[in-house]
């Protein structure tokens, strides 16, 4: 199917996971096909976005979350499409939030929680990219920290959760925490996590945490098998900054995103609060939240047998006659 070039859109970003072959193929068919419409498309690699882990003695990183935006992208861009999985996401996130970037998301990977489109519909998204047929969706970025007195060691973008263990993540510790100006609490579990929520349907809910609707402007806070039956999960406004202790004399393990981390000494302070640039999702239909629950992780789907499984349940012709 041919493009039609519109004036809305001239030039477009293009995120690219270089370890995928599909998304590598993908890649220079969309260049290919986006240059014959008479766009320019600016490709950079969402390792840009892939912060990893720290030198456990020195972990700094105080260039702040800004540093993360490739030097080609601009606030004046339209768009950005994005080729890979979840996990190339959340990195295409620290990518553009800071300038204002949407990105539209096609899935590469294998489940696509955050996926927009498939490569099954490329023709028809390429057409919409073109026409400038869709909408933006913003979803709550976090700012994760790592605070020593008043010096910043260590910060990145967020948008799922940090979470916050003991090495290994079996043994139980204490955290002291601070929500705004209410009163520190402390929670007695192997770990802790503070998730956005979008990120309530990852790990959080993995550790017993609800699902929230990504239009709440809220946090969770939910511990790692926790030591208490009072320690349960907590959601709260996103207007309060919330501040992590580590009440032990180890060092605890950060890990944000599952792509980034650092350690956290004794005398360090982790501080959480939401970013003042949201990512943006490009939505090219009506984006409908339960659907997408019940699609991908089968929420609300009814418990009965599914035919071709085995399980059909039995017709009365079936059901045997008495002695």
């Amino acid at each position: 199917m041919g493009l039609s070039s519109a004036a809305s859109v001239t030039r477009v970003g293009l995120i690219v996971n270089d370890g995928k072959e599909l998304a590598l193929a993908t890649a220079a068919a969309i260049e290919a096909r986006l240059a014959e419409a008479g766009l320019e498309v600016v490709r950079v690699s969402s390792a840009g976005g892939v912060v990893g882990f720290a030198n456990p003695d020195q972990h700094l990183r105080s260039r702040g979350y800004n540093a993360c935006v490739p030097p080609s992208f601009d606030g004046a861009m339209p768009l950005a499409l994005v080729l890979g999985g979840d996990g190339t996401v959340l990195s295409a996130a620290r990518q553009t939030a800071p300038i204002g970037v949407p990105i539209l998301t096609i899935n590469t990977g294998h489940l696509g929680f955050l996926a927009e489109a498939y490569l099954r519909d490329l023709d028809r998204v390429l057409e919409q990219v073109v026409a400038g047929d869709w909408t933006v969706e913003e979803r709550t970025m976090l700012v994760v920290s790592v605070m020593r007195g008043e010096q910043r060691r260590w910060e990145v973008l967020c948008l799922n959760e940090m979470a916050l263990h003991r090495e290994p993540l079996t043994s139980m510790c204490h955290f002291e925490i601070a929500i705004g100006r209410h009163a520190p609490v402390d929670i007695a579990a192997d770990g802790v996590i503070l998730s956005s929520p979008t990120g309530s349907t990852a790990y959080a809910l993995s550790a017993g945490g609800p699902v929230i609707t990504p239009d709440c402007p809220v946090l969770q806070l939910t511990p790692i098998a926790a030591h208490s039956l009072a320690s349960r999960a907590l959601v709260f406004s996103d207007r309060e900054p919330v501040t992590v202790f580590p009440a032990t004399p180890e060092r605890l393990m950060m890990v944000v995103d599952g792509s980034a981390g650092c350690y956290v000494w004794p005398e360090d302070r982790v501080l959480i609060r939401r970013c003042e640039h949201p990512v943006r999702f490009v939505r090219l239909a009506n984006h409908e939240f339960f659907q997408v629950l019940r699609n991908k992780l089968g929420w609300g789907l009814p418990h009965v047998a599914k035919p071709g499984n085995g399980l059909e349940p039995i017709g009365t012709a079936d059901l045997p006659i008495g002695p």
